[in-house]
């Protein structure tokens, strides 16, 4: 049996040299010019940030989105690393990346990360930044209802292939009014009352798309008061549209669920908060289309529990990430440990949830320390039951977690 020593050097290395696929982001190639993010202004001005900074600084909100974004974000530098230490997840993120980038933060302070991160990022940096994190490839949300962004698919605009598409579908399920009014327009015969006509439109619309972008999987943003078999538009959506083309695509459907938006409206995109939410659509989802596939996510720690159990009862549920305010140390140490216990490594360990490119680095260097610590734990907890484990089971594990689980699945 291997040493602890060298038991901790196998975990350390196989996670330190892993490549991983991004399954969920908000990134977009360079070449989608208009929607691409990236720079240290953009690395400052995260939502995350923006809602810390209120809590330091005195400006009224009204009076930071007055301001240029360059001046957002030396308000938000001012708060976060000149009047209070870095020590929160996102603001230790912002020293991360300028360490990555060889910036030494307390010297060359904001402008020397200006001076070193592109904001318009070309191709190349675009590579250079996924490979500082140790990423293959990233998935990306494309939204169809995004006046911007169809023109890019319908342009077809080519795009770095280390960049997968996500069919994202808020905008039906969530605002059947403005989806009505957007598919009229595009051609697509639906009417407000959802007759079997215009449901077959949708499905023809759905098709479209997957020709159009060729989507690892659809998603879906869902409230905490999310609920299935439901007699609504989203429920007659999911039953009679989405899950039928997911069975005939192959398809995994995303779930996000546990989002209230908007609890403080005057922080905008910094506005938004979570709540527990039920895991019985889930159970009825997984229960009644045994041929779809369902990538599942909660925001609230307290579903964490009952989706790892619920996931142990129906194979066609696949647990993925830590999701937003669950994306801490702490969090993602205790919700990885849980799934291992409950469901073995037969999960995707994390995403990064990046809205600005950067980010992937240190979110992935975040990731790949609690795993670390995670894995040398239980891996030691099972060489003490007697177990003789190999080098090759520690690689083939961290492989699955944080890449092959999601191939398989999707591609199952």
């Amino acid at each position: 049996m291997a040493a602890q020593g060298e038991l901790a050097t196998w975990v350390r290395e196989a996670v330190a040299s892993v490549r991983v696929t991004d399954m969920h982001t908000h990134l977009f190639p360079p070449s989608f010019s208009a929607l691409q993010v990236s720079g240290a202004d953009n690395v400052l001005t995260y939502h995350y940030l923006i809602a810390e900074a209120m809590r330091v600084g005195q400006m009224p909100p009204t009076e930071f989105w007055d301001l240029p974004t360059p001046l957002q974000a030396d308000w938000i530098w001012e708060q976060l690393f000149e009047k209070t230490t870095p020590l929160s997840e996102a603001a230790l993120g912002v020293v991360q990346i300028a360490q990555a980038f060889a910036v030494d933060l307390r010297r060359e302070k904001l402008a020397g990360l200006r001076a070193k991160l592109e904001a318009t990022a070309t191709d190349v940096y675009a590579n250079h930044v996924l490979d500082l994190a140790g990423v293959d490839s990233v998935v990306m949300t494309n939204d169809p209802f995004d006046e911007i962004e169809r023109r890019y698919w319908e342009q077809g605009t080519p795009r770095n292939p280390r960049f997968h598409a996500a069919l994202r579908l808020d905008v039906l399920l969530n605002d059947w009014p403005r989806a009505q009014a957007q598919l009229s327009h595009s051609g697509y015969h639906v009417g407000p009352e959802l007759g079997e006509v215009d449901m077959a439109e949708v499905r023809r619309f759905l098709k479209d798309w997957v020709a159009k972008i060729k989507p690892v999987y659809f998603a879906f943003s869902a409230p905490d008061t999310f609920a299935f078999p439901e007699d609504s538009v989203r429920g007659r959506l999911l039953a009679e549209a989405i899950l039928p083309i997911c069975r005939e695509q192959r398809l995994p459907l995303a779930l996000m669920i546990g989002v209230r938006r908007q609890v403080n409206p005057s922080l905008r995109s910094a506005g938004d908060s979570t709540a527990k939410a039920s895991m019985l659509p889930i159970e009825a989802l997984a229960r009644r289309y045994p041929d779809n596939k369902f990538l599942v996510t909660f925001l609230s720690r307290e579903d964490q529990h009952e989706l790892a159990v619920t996931a142990r009862k129906f194979g066609n549920i696949m647990p993925f990430g830590c999701w937003w305010f669950l994306n801490t140390e702490t969090l993602v140490s205790e919700i990885s440990n849980l799934r291992l216990e409950l469901i073995g490594p037969t999960f995707v360990i994390q995403h990064s949830d990046a809205r600005v490119l950067e980010h992937v680095i240190y979110k992935w260097r975040r990731a790949r320390k609690v795993a670390t610590d995670v894995l040398t734990h239980k891996y030691q907890q099972l060489q003490d039951a007697g177990w003789d484990l190999t080098r090759e089971d520690v690689e083939r594990d961290v492989k699955q977690l944080f890449s092959q689980n999601f191939w398989d699945f999707v591609k199952r």
